[in-house]
């Protein structure tokens, strides 16, 4: 991202939620009442948008099933969230919060929710709730954290996160963008909770076939255009190994074609296109939920 600018790809995203409130050909997968509130936009352009840079792209139906991926990953984190609460967590942290309204519209009673993300998308963020009149609750605090002069583990503690209680660590479109030096070191964070946690991460997977390869690196070189580059894959083995090392159990982990199937019914077509995107949600110091 540059500097005193949101990140590019946050906004693609909050168009991609935004659009799937209204679309007329999509399924809803995932009901945010706010996604359009908070753009404060008209997105009936965002159809032909890419998901990760906005621009205009020729392949609409990869970007429709893109949109229903990125709709499909959010339901599933709230659905963790809510049986986590179910069990007594009463903490989340939402890693890379970008546009993400769940904070806004928690339906949770004494949850509180932390956001995490670069100060110059969470001060564009601030801005946009403001403008939009979009009230910020008492359960919400937000974590400003530039990694270059900040560790997540200080911003946490300066915000009040209870590191001896539970807790569900949500983070969505992040990954992809760090080095595995940093994934690690994050993981090895949110191992350290003394009390049970649980992580909900999506991943980029390496290509197995040519035309796997030829698409993600053409995605990859948009992404890259906008100074946002992916630094880091990992096979759903590899991910399974690294979860393990840090002490993490019960690992679910679905493809992208895997979760829009889970809640659409559908399968094939333009949805083979994703295998590369994955989901995986994992527990450490508990029973799985």
């Amino acid at each position: 991202m540059r500097t005193g600018e949101p990140s590019r790809t946050a906004l693609a995203t909050a168009h991609a939620r935004a659009y799937h409130q209204v679309a007329p050909d999509e399924p809803r997968i995932f009901t945010d009442p706010l996604a359009l509130r908070i753009l404060g936009l008209d997105v009936t352009e965002s159809a032909d948008r890419d998901t990760a840079t906005l621009e205009t792209v020729a392949d609409a139906d990869f970007q429709r099933k893109r949109r229903w991926f990125l709709a499909a990953r959010s339901r599933f984190a709230e659905e963790t969230v809510a049986a986590a609460y179910a069990a007594g967590a009463r903490q989340v942290v939402i890693l890379g919060a970008g546009l993400d309204t769940f904070g806004y519209r928690n339906p949770h009673a004494g949850l509180r929710v932390f956001e995490v993300d670069h100060p110059d998308t969470q001060g564009w963020k601030r801005e946009r709730l403001a403008e939009t009149g979009i009230a910020v609750p008492g359960t919400l605090t937000f974590v400003p954290v530039d990694f270059e002069s900040r560790t997540l583990a200080d911003g946490l503690a300066a915000a009040g996160f209870a590191r001896s209680e539970p807790a569900v660590f949500v983070w969505l479109g992040v990954i992809m963008y760090l080095t595995r030096e940093s994934l690690e070191s994050t993981l090895g964070y949110l191992a350290g909770q003394d009390a049970p946690v649980q992580v909900v991460i999506d991943y980029l997977c390496p290509a197995r076939t040519a035309a796997e390869q030829a698409a993600l690196a053409a995605r990859a070189a948009r992404i890259a255009a906008v100074g946002e580059p992916w630094l880091t894959s990992l096979s759903p083995t590899e991910m399974a190994e690294l979860l393990s090392r840090f002490g993490f159990t019960g690992t679910e982990d679905l493809s992208a074609p895997e979760l829009i199937t889970r809640y659409t019914g559908e399968t094939g077509g333009a949805a083979r296109k994703l295998a590369t995107s994955h989901i995986v949600r994992a527990i450490r110091g508990g029973a799985p939920l």
